[in-house]
């Protein structure tokens, strides 16, 4: 049982190596963060700071080369990868820039396919389907195909496939960065509504800076670091974790 003071997200001095035509390119150089259960943050910096690749680490679409990454107390880097998938698949949900949405299938298809994977019945994940496209603004819409729905409503169908297992984790990278910015603070609105009514903990990767200010929290990354941590109160006072 994980204590009650313990982040849900606890990583240690974490590094990731990649090699480029036979040289070491170090993209994650000593990462160290905690993220709590209903955290709101955001990951910003300029490109290649490494924002993308500690995402895919934390959901375990990546290894790093070095350190730890616990999730509910538990070091991933010590799981078997079949560990590593029931863990991911039981509790992180992911949003792309890319919808990744199935094209011959409907909406509803879409938003049930996560569950049909780990068995569940129709029975089961019709219903459960049916809500989070109600609850993402799409109730009308669920017998539209992808190439039926606009980008936004795409957007919208891959977060309520997400959210179909209820992961406790969601991780989006720069999920609004191909909507236009109608579309995108619409987007950005639901991700606040999830995170307010469901106590889901979000992490985002985004280069909208409107987005980001309305968070809570926001890490900075800069050539593989952590270059500042920042915490806003509700009356948008800031104040720099130590």
């Amino acid at each position: 049982m994980r204590a009650v003071s313990e982040p849900l997200v606890r990583i240690v001095n974490l590094t990731r190596t990649f090699h480029h035509l036979g040289r070491p390119l170090e993209v994650l150089r000593g990462i160290d963060l905690e993220i709590r259960e209903a955290d709101f943050v955001a990951i910003v910096g300029p490109s290649g700071a490494g924002k993308s690749t500690l995402l895919h680490c934390i959901g375990t679409l990546d290894l790093p080369t070095s350190g730890q990454i616990f999730i509910g107390g538990q070091d991933l880097t010590r799981l078997s990868s079949q560990r590593l998938a029931a863990l991911r698949n039981r509790n992180i949900g992911f949003v792309f820039q890319f919808h990744h949405l199935l094209p011959e299938f409907t909406a509803l298809e879409n938003v049930q396919m996560p569950g049909l994977i780990q068995g569940m019945s129709r029975g089961e994940s019709e219903p459960r389907a049916r809500r989070l496209l109600e609850e993402v603004g799409l109730g009308g819409r669920a017998t539209h195909r992808p190439g039926e729905l606009s980008g936004g409503e795409q957007q919208r169908v891959a977060l309520a496939r997400a959210l179909l297992l209820e992961p406790p984790i969601l991780l989006a990278d720069e999920p609004t960065g191909n909507l236009d910015s109608a579309t995108s603070e619409s987007i950005h609105d639901l991700f606040f509504s999830i995170n307010k009514k469901r106590g889901t903990t979000i992490v985002v990767v985004t280069h909208n800076t409107a987005f980001a200010d309305r968070m809570p929290r926001t890490v900075r990354m800069r050539d593989g670091k952590v270059e500042q941590d920042l915490h806003r109160s509700t009356d948008g006072a800031q104040a720099q974790a130590d």
